[in-house]
């Protein structure tokens, strides 16, 4: 991993089986998530997949992904689908 891909922190949002919502950062989506598929991730989610990645952005440094990490986990559940229905609209993405 060179520096520069090492300062690029990106935000996801996991949805579980049970349509519970798990926001986290990392370097590495895919890896990430495999991570959390084979039960290596979150505790809170463990047992509860299959699990379905429904968001990613890349937001730089890792200062910055935590503060909007924070920012997403202090919302409720509904706020969250709200902040996830916008992020859809706006990017042009069909909703599921």
């Amino acid at each position: 991993m060179t520096a520069e891909t090492a300062s690029r922190w990106y935000l996801y949002m996991i949805e579980t089986a049970g349509g519970a919502l798990y926001t986290g950062i990392t370097t590495d989506v895919v890896r990430r998530l495999g991570e959390h598929r084979a039960g290596r991730g979150a505790k809170a989610l463990r047992g509860r997949g299959p699990l379905r990645l429904v968001y990613q952005e890349c937001v730089g440094a890792q200062g910055e992904a935590l503060r909007r990490e924070a920012a997403l986990k202090r919302l409720s559940a509904a706020a969250k689908r709200r902040w996830l229905a916008e992020r859809r609209s706006s990017s042009g993405e069909a909703a599921p």
